[in-house]
């Protein structure tokens, strides 16, 4: 069959992440041989991505999990809590470009939450958010042969692996092609094809990144639809893998330090949760982007504070508290 590529354009944005990025590989490459490293951003990566679906365990209970232990939480949570703690243990046995690879991973990934996982679905679907519908699938019809296409682009195009896991990871978004598990799929076949192409990705938390970063995950992929093209998702997704590529715990290997700014917000955040603007009053702070860049977000990414309201980033209400790793800390 013909391979149709999928719309999208490398801006010049793009360009200089890609390049930022193959810098900031060559300072990481140590934590592969830290195993403690290895574990703590499993926990991130699994509990990022189970966080953006809805999932509400707790860093400390999802490392409790891959210890095999019991907890006490939702059934259905532990059901997915293990069910992404398998799928990631063994997906680098996958082939990326392969239709029942990504099929047997589905399968793994939502067993005993669907009544058939591994397959396609075979209705019509739509993407809430924010009480209204979002996006509208395709056709349930046309999926098989969109993701016959998609996955044919993948094995056979000559694109950057930053780019075409990227582009793959917003296509298969909106072609939606499972009744339930899409988003925690996009996210995972991005780190296959990641890992791929450089095995330090295998111990990379970028899912968590984007847990931290969920309202702007999700108005990427909405900016992508308007104009067409995965381009504005394509720029979002390279700020994050940056920006995971350079958190405490890849760029220091988990030392004992942090930088003097997330220290200080830890420090307030120990009389207990607290708003942006109630942490910038007492920081002492006036300027919002330098308040998220230098402490707010790496102070997330690390594991070391938490939302609230995880489920609703952007919410008017939102504060922020110390995790588990936070208060041991």
């Amino acid at each position: 069959m013909k391979i149709e590529k999928p719309p999208y354009t490398i801006a010049p944005e793009i360009l200089f992440r890609i390049e930022e990025i193959g810098e900031a590989i060559g300072r990481a490459t140590g934590i592969v041989q830290d195993l403690r490293l290895r574990r703590i951003n499993r926990i991130l990566t699994v509990r990022g991505s189970l966080a953006i679906e809805g999932n509400v365990l707790s860093e400390e209970q999802v490392s409790t999990i891959l210890d095999g232990k019991p907890v006490v939480a939702p059934l259905r949570d532990i059901q997915e809590a293990r069910n992404a703690i398998k799928a990631y243990d063994q997906y680098q046995q996958w082939d990326p470009a392969s239709e029942a690879d990504l099929l047997s991973a589905h399968e793994v990934l939502m067993s005993g939450l669907l009544d058939a996982p591994g397959h396609y679905r075979r209705t019509g679907i739509g993407v809430m958010g924010g009480g209204a519908v979002q996006h509208i699938g395709p056709s349930a019809r046309r999926v098989p042969q969109l993701m016959a296409n998609l996955l044919a682009w993948l094995g056979s195009t000559d694109e950057h692996p930053l780019i075409a896991s990227s582009v793959f990871h917003y296509e298969f978004e909106f072609i939606h092609p499972f009744e339930d598990g899409n988003g925690r799929m996009g996210r995972l076949w991005q780190t296959l094809i990641l890992t791929r192409w450089k095995p330090l990705f295998a111990h990379i938390p970028v899912e968590s990144l984007v847990h931290a970063r969920q309202g702007d995950y999700y108005q990427a992929i909405r900016q992508s639809s308007a104009a067409g093209e995965s381009t504005p998702f394509v720029a979002f997704m390279l700020r994050i893998i940056l920006d995971a590529l350079q958190t405490p715990t890849v760029s220091d290997q988990v030392s004992d330090q942090v930088s003097d700014q997330v220290a200080r917000l830890l420090a307030v955040l120990r009389t207990g949760p607290k708003t942006a603007v109630e942490l910038m009053a007492a920081l002492g702070l006036s300027h919002r982007p330098t308040f998220r860049k230098n402490y707010l977000r790496p102070a997330l990414s690390a594991g070391l504070v938490e939302m609230t309201r995880p489920e609703s980033p952007t919410a008017k209400n939102q504060q922020y508290r110390l995790a588990v790793r936070g208060r041991k800390m």
